[in-house]
């Protein structure tokens, strides 16, 4: 998909096998989201099989299988979910319904693999938590603007290597480019989507945990707007989000749906990561009036200024792990406690929020 278009892209890496052919099947369920494109080109170039698919609308249905000719198409859900070869089910679904669809996968054996935001309440929260304690079976969430963007990817290595120190504070940007034309119905409805701060701030809060080392934090303060579509008065376009970790590290972030027309790319991610020896900037999606292609990697430390191009260059461990961790039962990839951490600090962030009229 054309980087231009956030709500399908998709990336794409080099296939590295985790695992043996046919070792670790899944299936698509719920396709209203075009990031399950990425889900699914993670997991089968990590060696995983897609064997079936399944969603109400043939449409999606259809371009689904034109990505992923081999797909066999499920006449329903059930179909799907009573197969015992599937070993996980990875579902893009209207975010409210996200834990609907992970429960009755989990119940029927199977992990299970969800778009972004991992839930919309508290309560759909500490249900998830029970069905995993009652099931053993994985609730892992696509974080993908951290696991499915290289610089992010080496940015976190350079983290853990010490290069900058202690890390004491992140800066997180996620502008949006709205493309109100195609979006669906539910895009607008605050009850669904979860609002902004929870929807595509998950991302922000995820990377906060990841890059300063935290499995707790708090939120200080938050704000969410609709500034300038009055049209869609459930829509959040605009929100921002003050955090401290349990380590004492603080973070800001800042979503909106105000990507100009103008960028060539569906937004100017930005990550700053502020260390006791240095920073690092990221640049993800472009570096902007400069180069169309993404994931540079700025490093000031006590050796000097640091550009890197990552592009091609490290890949996304992540789904290799995340098939590993399934055929293992092991927590390489992501903790089950930090993927809903990340989920609890974006839906409290979203419901403490003050509501700027303007």
């Amino acid at each position: 998909m054309a980087s231009a278009d956030g709500m399908n892209y998709a990336p794409k890496g080099r296939p590295v096998a985790a695992c043996e052919e046919g070792e670790f099947v899944f299936a698509a369920i719920g396709l209203d989201h075009g990031h399950i494109y990425g889900m699914c080109n993670g997991l089968t170039e990590a060696g995983g099989q897609l064997k079936s698919v399944y969603d109400p609308d043939p449409a999606k249905v259809a371009s689904l299988a034109e990505r992923f000719p081999e797909v066999e198409v499920a006449a329903s859900e059930a179909q799907v979910l009573d197969d015992p070869d599937v070993q996980m089910i990875a579902g893009a679904t209207v975010p409210s319904d996200h834990l609907g669809l992970g429960s009755r996968a989990m119940l029927a054996g199977k992990d299970y693999f969800t778009d972004k935001p991992a839930l919309t309440t508290l309560e759909q929260l500490a249900e998830a938590r029970r069905l995993v304690q009652q099931t053993g079976k994985k609730y892992a969430v696509y974080y993908s603007e951290r696991v499915h963007v290289e610089s992010a990817v080496f940015a976190g290595q350079l983290v853990h290597d010490g290069a900058i120190g202690r890390v004491l504070q992140v800066l997180g940007m996620g502008p949006h480019r709205a493309n109100q034309g195609p979006r669906p119905a539910w895009f607008y409805q605050r009850e669904r989507y979860g609002g902004i701060l929870c929807d595509i701030g998950s991302h922000q809060a995820e990377q906060f945990l990841y890059f300063t080392g935290n499995t707790d934090a708090r939120v200080l303060s938050s704000r969410v707007a609709n500034y300038a579509h009055k049209d869609h008065p459930g829509l959040d376009d605009f929100g921002d989000c003050s955090l401290v970790g349990a380590n004492g590290a603080s973070g800001y972030f800042r979503v909106d749906w105000f990507t100009p027309e103008g960028l060539s790319a569906w937004g100017d991610g930005r990550i700053f990561i502020l260390g006791t020896e240095g920073y690092i900037e990221l640049r993800k999606y472009l570096d902007v009036a400069r180069e169309n292609e993404g994931d540079h990697v700025y490093l000031v430390d006590g050796h000097g200024e640091h550009h890197l191009a990552v592009h091609g260059k490290v890949g996304y461990p992540y789904f290799g792990e995340l098939v590993r961790d399934c055929l293992e039962r092991t927590e390489r990839a992501m903790t089950q406690a930090h993927a809903f951490k990340a989920a609890e600090l974006c839906i409290v962030a979203q419901q403490q929020a003050e509501r700027v009229e303007a």
